[in-house]
């Protein structure tokens, strides 16, 4: 770049996080627990017509033309040190699960994925400890070791996914290792959006991210998928786009600006909590959905829990 460029004019300055989460943190946890839990049901509406590989590039196309405006604002505003880290969590924590988690309910019961989903804060503090410096005390191993515990409960002894989730004799719980992927994923850009990009507003961070990787998913969609002609031929294609395009809006767009937010005015692992509500929502949509819910589910389910508040505890 040539020298006589003009600095990028700075973005405006981010609140320091408070040292306990305020009132308005545990509002948007809120917000976004119900938020996050009704994505689980919305991407099983979603793959009724389109397959998984459609379903991402949807979702994220959908976000990223819906704060296309914001991004083009501040996309010339922020220093190019920080671009690495825009497109590292845009790829790990939003483009690739948004495939992993529609491969995942092929065969996967949408509420089981929001209880797997809960691995997010044991991931968060497993990519903290390992690449920015967390203290790994004892009762956080046990957490962790609870967790992925709690997974093997879901994936070994709760079955697979309910009647008419998927085809007849394809269900297959191990599936959730697609999920298991994904949370690893959204615990390397929690830590990446709290460590190297709390100076930017939570808006332009998730409109930035989404540049970044909007283009090439809308251009496979387009391009590479049977999108448009399902749209045109397909019986209740439309429908299953309107819950598509209502999950890219909130659980995407919105749900990420609100995420980021709470990032940069809390801890990471304050944000991550929210895992505690989501599956509660997923489970009742599955539920209301004719989905099946056993005792080892909910044992599952319990020891993710109880990991989780053991690693929030250890704080």
């Amino acid at each position: 770049m040539p020298t006589t460029t003009p600095a990028p004019t700075p973005l405006p300055p981010v609140t320091p996080a408070p040292a306990a989460p305020s009132a308005a943190a545990w509002g948007l946890l809120l917000v976004l627990a119900g938020i996050w839990g009704t994505s689980f049901i919305l991407m099983k509406k979603g793959l009724v017509v389109f397959s998984a590989l459609e379903l991402g590039a949807c979702r994220v196309s959908v976000a990223a033309l819906l704060l296309l405006p914001f991004a083009l604002r501040h996309v010339g505003r922020v220093n190019r040190d920080k671009l690495k880290w825009l497109l590292l969590s845009g790829v790990v924590g939003t483009l690739l699960p948004a495939f992993l988690f529609a491969y995942a309910e092929t065969r996967l019961a949408s509420g089981l994925a929001g209880v797997l989903n809960a691995l997010t804060a044991v991931f968060t503090l497993v990519v903290g400890a390992a690449f920015f410096g967390q203290q790994l005390t004892g009762l956080r191993v046990l957490g962790i070791a609870l967790g992925l515990a709690g997974t093997v409960v879901l994936m070994l002894l709760g079955g697979s996914a309910a009647a008419g989730t998927s085809p007849a004799g394809e269900e297959n719980a191990w599936y959730g290792l697609f999920i298991v992927a994904a949370t690893l994923g959204y615990g390397v850009s929690v830590n990446v959006i709290k460590r190297h990009l709390s100076d930017i507003p939570a808006l332009a961070v998730t409109g930035l991210l989404l540049l970044f990787i909007g283009g090439p998913a809308l251009a496979f969609l387009l391009l590479g998928t049977d999108f448009v002609p399902k749209l045109a031929t397909v019986p209740g294609a439309w429908t299953a786009f309107g819950y598509i395009a209502l999950l890219a809006t909130m659980s995407t767009a919105v749900a990420m600006v609100l995420f980021n937010k709470l990032i940069q005015t809390s801890t990471a692992l304050f944000a991550a909590s929210n895992t505690y509500l989501i599956p509660v929502v997923a489970l009742a949509w599955g539920v209301l959905d004719g989905e099946q819910f056993n005792g080892w589910h909910l044992l599952g389910m319990v020891i993710i829990l109880v990991s989780v508040a053991i690693i929030h505890r250890a704080r």
